[in-house]
């Protein structure tokens, strides 16, 4: 069996920590780290929606994504610099707020709109995953900001759903959870998992690297991925 560098279980998680309230402008503020990995996810509660949603009754979240630059062991141009978003910065952030919408009654926010901002202070696998988890807290504690200055009359009524995401994979043919970078950069297998606290997949994310995957393995991982987010639902009530 493949024994991991940090001496974890194959199924056991990083060090999670979340701190709640981490700056003062905004909304709401979560710093949330997956082992070295720390994101900020800030939310911002507007009182309007975009163009093309306007008429329809419904509210909106969305999510922006970015890594700062030394983020990396090699500094990374910031994207702004360059002229364009890269796919994977487009793509990370669609699946962050597809994730995020899964936790909301869109009719019951009404024509308004959460913006969940999430930047990669510092990457060791993970990002999405832990800016999924975070930036749950940061949506529902901004529609807590909105409930409480009589935007919403009621939290409940809005967030019908716990989101959390985790990663899972196969190195070394030995299924594990919660990949940093260096077993992700090796790993046979990689995979996203995102779940409410309903046991319900909101998304997966999976390919093979060279070993395809069969089904008995599959079905350990979403396992995995299942337990480490039962876990995180854990850590995310008790911060």
């Amino acid at each position: 069996m493949y024994i991991r560098t940090d001496q974890r279980k194959p199924d056991e998680l990083r060090p999670i920590s979340i701190t709640r309230n981490w700056q003062t402008a905004g909304e709401s503020s979560v710093l949330v780290s997956f082992g070295q990995t720390k994101v900020l996810c800030t939310g911002t509660f507007e009182k309007d929606v975009p163009v093309w949603m306007k008429g329809s009754g419904k509210g909106w979240v969305t999510a922006e994504y970015e890594m700062l630059p030394r983020a990396t062991s090699d500094r990374n141009k910031r994207e702004s610099r360059k002229g364009n978003i890269s796919g994977r910065t487009h793509e990370i952030s669609r699946l962050i707020a597809r994730s995020l919408r899964a936790a909301v009654d869109l009719e019951k926010l009404g024509e308004r709109q959460i913006i969940v901002d999430c930047d990669v202070l510092q990457a060791d696998g993970g990002t999405r995953c832990a800016a999924i988890t975070g930036g749950w807290l940061a949506l529902k504690d901004c529609l807590q900001w909105a409930a409480d200055n009589n935007f919403l009359s009621s939290v409940n009524d809005v967030l019908i759903n716990q989101v959390a995401a985790v990663s899972v994979g196969i190195l070394h043919n030995t299924p594990i959870l919660d990949l940093p970078y260096e077993e992700d950069s090796k790993a046979e297998t990689d995979m996203n998992i995102v779940m409410t606290a309903k046991s319900e997949f909101v998304e997966i994310q999976g390919t093979a690297e060279g070993v395809t995957f069969n089904r008995a393995e599959l079905d350990e991982l979403l396992r995995l991925g299942e337990t480490g987010c039962q876990e995180l639902f854990s850590i995310q009530n008790s911060s």
